[in-house]
């Protein structure tokens, strides 16, 4: 068995290469958003043209890099999202609404200041961990089933 696992979320930690790293050696094919912050932040006025407002500015590197974001989730066995400490991911809350009404297997990943306000996100999750390890560890187990 192999799996296409789409990681959603915090761009700000390494999360990420903590995973794929307890991952090596598995069967598993990693896909994310663009974590250059300034790219993901003005791919749309890059590629589309400037914008006087900064609302349509957003709006336009919103729909670009939905593009991608979209294809990953919808053809993802598992997606596993984020939520870090420094800022609020509404994009990633969508992003584990539209996995779940995919009915992707979805692994949630914060910490326990996010527990209340992450209840429902969490209640559509398959697991919750605080730690990107325990990720591996499931996604080892998911596939070979041994235990860490």
């Amino acid at each position: 068995m192999a799996l296409n696992v789409y990681l959603s979320g915090e761009i700000h930690t390494d999360w990420r290469e903590q995973i794929i790293e307890g991952c090596k050696g598995l069967d598993v094919e990693f896909n994310a958003p663009v974590t250059d912050h300034g790219a993901s932040d003005d791919c749309g006025v890059a590629i589309l043209g400037a914008e006087d407002q900064k609302y349509w500015h957003d709006h336009k590197g919103a729909m670009v890099n939905a593009i991608r974001t979209r294809k990953g989730i919808q053809d993802a066995d598992v997606v596993v999202v984020r939520f870090g400490e420094k800022y609020k991911q509404w994009n990633a809350a969508f992003d584990a609404g539209f996995a779940a009404a995919l009915g992707k297997s979805l692994i949630v990943v914060h910490g326990p200041e996010h527990q209340h306000p992450l209840k429902e996100v969490d209640a559509a999750a398959l697991a919750v961990t605080e730690d990107p390890a325990k990720v591996a560890d499931i996604l080892r187990y998911v596939l070979t089933g041994k235990l860490p």
